[in-house]
């Protein structure tokens, strides 16, 4: 293990809230409850009093009720100490290929049902907002994610399969989800709300692609059926290598990912490709940030059966 994780795991309870309400109000503490700046303090025991008030309770001067720094974040109600979420999220950010539930609950030491449902937490929190659209040379592509293949089928044409469609601005960033179809409807609706209209496209000679030079200032692409993979610069490679790194995970990681909960996972690969430049610690660290305004009920998750 690494110097950060075992910093980590050595973590006490307290230094663990106290890491969280730093990343939390960096720039201030902010009233959950009624969005107050206004100020707040930490309420104090007395050391004569019976009832003594446990740490990190805060009291709000404006609204005068009281909250916790985890109150409106993924780890509102949750019975799992502070210090092993810090670890599994500093976990699920150096893990490139993800890192299952199973072995959160091996080195956590908590159950298995509490660390799947923490592994969905953190991912949900992972999850990110596309800000504006992709511009200058952007690649486009589908995979297909689980499922069992029937007579050899493959591909475009397999069965039980969940497709994933993903964008990439050479360079810059990733957008990728589950759609219910590949068809020209879809995948070209994704890409008009996606791309800017004077960005080159480039995909492979998929027909839901043709007529996209119409739109765009450009779109070229390559035949994989004859083994033709660079033209120029036209290619999907970095599609190709990030689908690769997804496809790993699903297999090699998780073995199994229900088309419930598939675009939390990638969501996941998405949020670490996206923040790639930064150390794992500053990636775990901005995921902690991303937590606040973040609920995910455990009923919610198990509508279906799922992995």
């Amino acid at each position: 293990m690494n110097n950060e994780f075992m910093k980590l795991a050595e973590m006490t309870e307290e230094e663990a809230r106290k890491m969280l309400e730093g990343l939390r109000w960096s720039d201030g503490i902010i009233c959950p409850k009624c969005g107050s700046d206004k100020g707040a303090y930490e309420m104090k025991s007395k050391p004569e009093s019976k009832n003594q008030i446990r740490p990190g309770l805060y009291k709000c001067k404006a609204c005068r009720k009281t909250f916790t720094v985890t109150m409106g974040t993924i780890f509102e109600d949750s019975h799992i100490p502070l210090k092993k979420w810090m670890l599994a999220i500093y976990l699920m950010n150096a893990s490139k290929k993800g890192i299952s539930a199973h072995q959160l609950h091996r080195m956590l030491d908590i159950t298995y049902k509490a660390a799947w449902f923490m592994a969905h937490r953190i991912r949900y929190a992972m999850t990110e907002q596309p800000l504006g659209q992709l511009l200058g040379t952007v690649e486009a592509d589908e995979t297909y994610i689980g499922g069992k293949m029937r007579g050899g089928t493959r591909g475009r044409g397999s069965e039980n399969k969940t497709p994933v469609f993903a964008l990439v601005e050479r360079g810059g960033e990733l957008r990728a989800g589950k759609v219910s179809n590949v068809n020209a409807k879809t995948l070209k609706g994704i890409i008009r709300n996606n791309v800017t209209p004077d960005s080159r496209i480039m995909t492979d000679n998929f027909r839901s692609y043709a007529g996209l030079d119409k739109e765009f200032a450009g779109h070229e692409t390559v035949d994989h059926g004859v083994g033709e993979y660079v033209k120029g610069d036209a290619h999907t490679n970095t599609l190709e290598g990030w689908f690769s790194l997804l496809k790993r995970g699903v297999n090699g990681t998780f073995h199994h990912v229900s088309e419930q909960h598939l675009d939390r996972y990638v969501g996941e690969f998405v949020y670490r490709y996206n923040n790639r430049e930064m150390s794992d610690t500053e990636r775990a660290k901005k995921a902690v940030r991303k937590t606040e305004g973040k609920r995910l009920v455990y009923k919610e998750t198990i509508k279906k059966a799922g992995s």
